[in-house]
């Protein structure tokens, strides 16, 4: 019976050790761009594709539907969610984050561009307009508390 234990106790002992887990590599964040960049190059040219495909816009010649009408002018907007969604998080790395309300709007930046990717994925466009009005709010938020003139 001694021996039984032992057998089941080493057999444990070498399960435990090969199910652990390895420890994953401390990763060194290095931002590319600098905030201005960031947000003219990757978050504001992929917000403008959610505003410009979502509502309408009375004209001359009457009312222009915005709401993408094929499957590659959602796939952008997709696209375009994904990208805002993610770019809530470049602005949370820790060589970017200026305080807790930055990092709060820029939750609320990965929250708004949630919804979007969500709307645009099921072609919604009522819930991507609505969306593209919380990207806003985000934005305006941020921007008056961190950009002065």
């Amino acid at each position: 019976m001694h021996k039984l234990l032992t057998i089941v106790a080493v057999v444990a002992a070498l399960l435990t050790v090969g199910c652990a887990q390895k420890e994953a590599p401390a990763t060194q964040y290095r931002g590319v761009t600098d905030i201005h960049q960031t947000m003219l190059w990757i978050l504001e040219p992929a917000a403008d594709v959610i505003w410009h495909s979502a509502g309408f816009i009375i004209t001359a010649q009457g009312e222009q539907d915005l709401t993408p009408t094929t499957v590659e002018s959602w796939q952008k907007v997709v696209n375009a969610a994904a990208v805002v969604a993610e770019s809530g998080n470049l602005l949370m790395m820790p060589s970017r984050a200026a305080g807790d309300d930055w990092l709060e709007y820029a939750g609320g930046l990965v929250e708004a561009g949630t919804v979007a990717l969500e709307a645009a994925q099921k072609q919604d466009g009522e819930a991507l307009f609505a969306a593209g009005g919380q990207i806003y709010q985000v934005c305006l938020a941020c921007h008056s508390q961190y950009i002065k003139p």
